[in-house]
């Protein structure tokens, strides 16, 4: 691990300031993902901002009648709160298929939103990745991809987005709250907030130099049956092959979100509307125009299997 420098911001201003100022600054809070990147050197900050202390671990309704959850709201506390576990269940269940209790206790729900892939060749330093090196190559490409994306990818990177949360909040239509080093604020859609890698696979979201997420805010509840189905190689502590969160109402009109498959949380309209043609159908237009290598083209047949479990999963609700 190569030195670095330390401070603990008292304020969210004081935070983007020292962010902006210091060239080569990481904010950290749980560091459930930084700190293993650090160990590795694929992540060599200058300098580190705990920013632990700024109040942004509530969760609120807002006038609108959704939910705000601050920034530094720990998965675990997030997966347990009653309202999250009563208007937006599919949240609740897919916090709780991730990672570990240990880790789930530590880890934020921006960090989540910004962890980074677990392809193998971005944690192998010997290996040429372009997230890693911008212009190195792909080992992934012609390597072992079995667990990586089949969709959204580009001749740069097939790496696969790592998250559950981010699945769930992509269903949900989230927006991530952003201030900037001159305090402005904006709020960004999930769904542009999560870059697919086209030429630039080392930037993976909205995010400016310096910016910090403040809170993640929920729109009103959608109602309905929620499920949460994920496939991984064994029954805890992995990542998904294949992950599906889906919403039904009573009509059996439904929505779809995908992780597993693509460098971000996954969702496409077309999937959204053959709903009530079943799972083949709703399988079928999620990967339209998919690019998988020989070794992970199982993932098709595994999102159609996937997917029929979830349509099982809501029958047996209803």
């Amino acid at each position: 691990m190569k030195p670095f420098t330390y401070t603990r911001a008292a304020s969210v201003e004081e935070a983007v300031r020292s962010a902006s100022s210091v060239q080569g600054a990481r904010f950290i809070a749980g560091g459930t993902n930084l700190l293993d990147l650090m160990k590795l050197q694929i992540e060599t900050p200058a300098h580190l901002i705990d920013i632990n202390h700024l109040g942004l671990d509530r969760i609120e309704t807002t006038a609108g009648g959704g939910l705000r959850i601050g920034a530094l709201v720990r998965n675990t506390e997030l997966a347990a709160d009653r309202t999250v576990r009563r208007d937006y269940a599919v949240l609740s269940r897919a916090l709780v298929a991730g990672a570990s209790g240990q880790l789930r206790n530590k880890a934020t729900t921006a960090g989540n939103l910004l962890q980074r892939t677990r392809c193998p060749y971005f944690y192998d330093t010997r290996m040429p990745c372009n997230k890693r090196r911008p212009g190195s190559g792909c080992a992934a490409i012609k390597g072992m991809s079995r667990s990586l994306a089949v969709i959204g990818t580009s001749d740069a990177c097939i790496a696969q987005h790592p998250s559950d949360m981010a699945v769930a909040m992509r269903l949900l239509d989230a927006s991530v709250d952003i201030i900037g080093a001159d305090g402005a604020r904006r709020s960004v859609p999930i769904a542009d907030f999560h870059l697919l890698p086209g030429d630039t696979p080392h930037i993976e979201n909205a995010l400016k130099p310096g910016e910090l997420i403040t809170s993640v805010t929920l729109p009103k509840p959608i109602g309905g049956t929620h499920v949460y189905r994920k496939v991984r190689d064994r029954a805890s502590y992995a990542f998904a092959l294949v992950s599906v969160a889906a919403v039904f109402d009573r009509d059996g009109q439904g929505r779809f979100a995908f992780g597993g498959l693509a460098p971000k949380p996954w969702r496409v309209a077309a999937a959204d509307a053959a709903a009530r043609s079943g799972a083949p159908a709703v399988a079928e237009a999620a990967l339209d125009g998919a690019r998988p290598t020989p070794l992970n083209a199982f993932k098709q047949q595994l999102t159609a299997r996937t997917l029929a479990s979830v349509f099982r999963q809501r029958e047996a609700r209803a």
